[in-house]
């Protein structure tokens, strides 16, 4: 039913999303009818709706003790949660690492400040259930602003391939913890080609802690051809640290600082053999740390950006991406091969180092396939940075169809059949 409607209304996610989100629900009914009449006049530029949907909207919006579905995608450097208001960016990105910290407020002593460090997911997945709990109390009282008692629904982004075992201690947390009203969960995979008005693709979402590559073919995760490489950008991190240790071997960084500099200066270069000649000449960047020492920074910078398409740089003994996408898709029926990777999406922070997409591109044309891949852009209204969050826009999309459709889990469903239950309503 989810995917029915999702196809059925593809071109219209975004009107609705916005109609879902004009009227503001401290103001009495007749300013909200007020508000919502520019949208459904007839002179209206999306009279296309139907009169139905439009009353849909209307009592939707107008029910005094709606309360907004939450959107949350816990990522392994960075938490992404908001209200879903899809023509907008998560209203909270925050570090999903945490410290450890005395009753007082003081840091505990410890031989190294990672020792300090507590990280509630790895590699994509939730392993410290207790830090999570913290984390998401904080999110959703302090940063969300919701009550004790009058909790309401949460929609959370699930990595690929994550352990039935994982989801349900995630949906039981959520009701037995935090007594949310409503809880539902779908893939990053299928959430990052809604945000882009695709039901069907591929995409490559490289993390900080992974890379998935997933095909979706009508809303559903073709599992048995998707792969996960368990490098990300922590990995990048950690070569180029690597690779400026032996560049500048009398200045030590920590990992924060070369995260810094990795984000600024890490570029791909145009090809193999453009790569090959950074080693006989490279311009050299100069740049100042905060104490005042300065780094080099020569060839390194292509470095990071070339180990995803030569994997081998990380000692590693594997295909790059794009002949990675390429064999995952030709493992399905041939009849989805065109539709896929012609609609080929890319997600994560690592995916705007610069030269990444032209790179990418340029490996596409050249490679074996009869159909080459072909990246889909984000439409021009959506949050500038798409690909940094589109799991959560795409979540939010998804929030304004299975809430008001009553296609969630529900307390009641929770209560009757147990964690289990999201196996069943969730897929």
């Amino acid at each position: 039913m989810v995917i029915e409607t999702l196809a059925l209304y593809n071109t219209q996610f975004f009107v609705l999303s916005v109609l879902l989100s004009s009227v503001d629900l401290q103001l009495t009914p007749s300013q909200r009818w007020s508000n919502l009449s520019r949208f459904i006049s007839p002179a209206s530029s999306i009279s296309f709706l139907s009169p139905y949907i439009c009353l849909y909207i209307v009592l939707l919006r107008l029910t005094k003790d709606l309360m907004e579905a939450v959107v949350i995608d816990a990522g392994s450097k960075l938490l992404k949660a908001g209200v879903a208001i899809p023509d907008q960016a998560p209203s909270m990105i925050i570090p999903t690492q945490m410290k450890i910290m005395n009753e007082d407020g003081s840091m505990p002593d410890s031989p190294s400040l990672q020792a300090n460090n507590v990280d509630p997911v790895v590699r994509g997945f939730i392993k410290d259930w207790d830090a999570m709990e913290d984390l998401l109390h904080h999110v959703l009282y302090n940063g969300l602003g919701w009550e004790i008692g009058n909790e309401g629904p949460i929609l959370f982004a699930d990595p690929l391939l994550t352990p039935k075992a994982v989801r349900e201690q995630l949906v039981q947390l959520m009701f037995e913890t935090f007594n949310i009203s409503g809880f539902y969960a779908s893939e990053q995979a299928v959430l990052s080609l809604y945000a882009v008005g695709r039901i069907s693709g591929c995409t490559v979402d490289i993390g900080h802690g992974k890379i998935d590559i997933a095909p979706v073919i009508e809303g559903a995760v073709q599992h048995v051809a998707s792969r996960r490489l368990e490098i990300g950008g922590s990995d990048l991190t950690n070569l180029f640290a690597q690779e400026l240790a032996k560049s500048n071997p009398l200045i030590k960084l920590d990992t924060s600082e070369v995260e810094k500099l990795k984000e600024q200066y890490a570029s791909c270069a145009e090809d193999d053999l453009a790569y090959e000649n950074t080693l006989q000449s490279c311009q050299e960047e100069q740049h100042t740390l905060p104490d005042g020492q300065v780094i080099s920074i020569k060839r390194e910078r292509f470095t990071v950006g070339e180990a995803l398409f030569q994997p081998s740089i990380l000692g590693l003994e594997a295909h790059g991406l794009v002949e990675q996408l390429v064999r995952i898709i030709s493992t399905v029926s041939s009849e989805n091969h065109r539709q896929l990777l012609e609609n080929t999406v890319l997600c994560g922070g690592t995916v705007s180092m610069t030269g990444f997409e032209d790179r990418f591109q340029r490996e596409a044309s050249l490679c074996s396939s009869s159909i080459r891949p072909s990246l889909v852009k984000a439409p021009e209204y959506m949050p500038e940075n798409l690909s940094m969050y589109s799991a959560w826009v795409g979540g939010a999309i998804l929030a304004k169809v299975v809430f008001p459709q009553n296609q969630h889990i529900t307390k009641g469903d929770y209560d009757e059949s147990g964690p289990s239950v999201v196996h069943r309503k969730c897929f």
